[in-house]
């Protein structure tokens, strides 16, 4: 397949776009700037400059390929405080990519919440979630002819490739403050997954999951983020403390509304439905490794 790859430039893609590539698919990937594009290049793909704003070159980017895999994300208006801006650019990127796909019979992979597969504190945290909405987008337009994958990413994604994720942003956080704090009790728990078995997750979605499927890319259920932070005082050589709720917006920032998130998510229905089986290490033993603490 022909597959355009949007957020090709990025820490998931950069693991997605070589599996694809090993599988026998052309690849194509959106980059926003020329270092995104050397990026993308240096990875066999193809390059389509762009970025979320232009819709109409995204629908010809859609209308060129036999499959779209959407990773990108407006991540800096996240960080600035404005999710539901970004969600909202996301879901016009979505429905976008679902005009122009329409009636073709075309894959569609897109990130989202879904309806937490009948667990009601799983689908209560989706639920307040502002991205949701592109999950029950990608619902509706599996009813119009667009092979719709939602894909549930875990939030912590992790490997030597990661860089602003849940745990280089902890990292930051404890060197900075000289503390690896955490929230209440801290046994509230992030589900997790290592970037090459997503990618290798990414690549069965594509060839395997029917229209309409909602997938779980969870390897691991849930780490409780007192172990995590407990590794990272370790590795820094900081306290470990439970930071106070009237303190943690000016300890953690934009982070700060992510700390109490607890989100165990079970994949054992993705696994039986496409044949995947997380091979690489768990968020505990990549932190024992040196990448995450190499200075910058």
């Amino acid at each position: 397949m022909r597959v355009f790859v949007t957020g090709a430039g990025g820490h998931i893609a950069s693991a997605v776009i070589p599996e694809l590539l090993r599988g026998g698919h052309q690849v194509v990937g959106l980059a926003r700037s020329e270092s995104s594009a050397a990026a993308v290049r240096a990875l066999g793909a193809e390059v389509r400059r762009g970025d979320l704003a232009d819709l109409d070159g995204l629908r010809a980017a859609a209308d060129d390929a036999d499959a779209v895999v959407h990773l990108a994300f407006d991540h800096a208006a996240m960080a600035a405080g404005d999710m539901a801006g970004a969600a909202a650019t996301d879901l016009t990127v979505v429905r976008t990519f679902g005009e122009a796909l329409a009636g073709t019979g075309k894959a569609l992979l897109g990130v989202g919440m879904g309806h937490g597969d009948g667990n009601e504190h799983l689908g209560a945290a989706y639920g307040a979630n502002p991205r949701q909405a592109t999950g029950r987008l990608l619902a509706d337009l599996a009813e119009q002819g667009v092979r719709t994958v939602l894909v549930g990413i875990p939030p912590v994604v992790h490997s030597a490739r990661d860089r602003g994720g849940f745990l280089p942003t902890l990292i930051r956080i404890a060197r900075a403050t000289g503390v690896s704090g955490y929230a209440g009790d801290g046994a509230n728990r992030w589900s997790a997954v290592h970037t090459l078995d997503l990618a290798r997750l990414y690549r069965l979605a594509l060839e395997k999951a029917p229209a309409g499927a909602e997938l779980h890319a969870a390897a691991e259920e849930g780490i409780a983020v007192r172990e995590i932070a407990e590794v990272i005082g370790r590795r820094l050589g900081v306290p470990v403390e439970s930071v106070p709720e009237d303190r943690r917006a000016g300890h953690f920032g934009f982070f700060a509304a992510f700390m109490s998130l607890d989100v165990p998510v079970r994949s054992g229905r993705t696994r039986e439905s496409l044949g995947w089986e997380p091979q690489e290490p768990g968020v505990v033993a990549d932190l024992a490794g040196r990448h995450y603490f190499a200075e910058e």
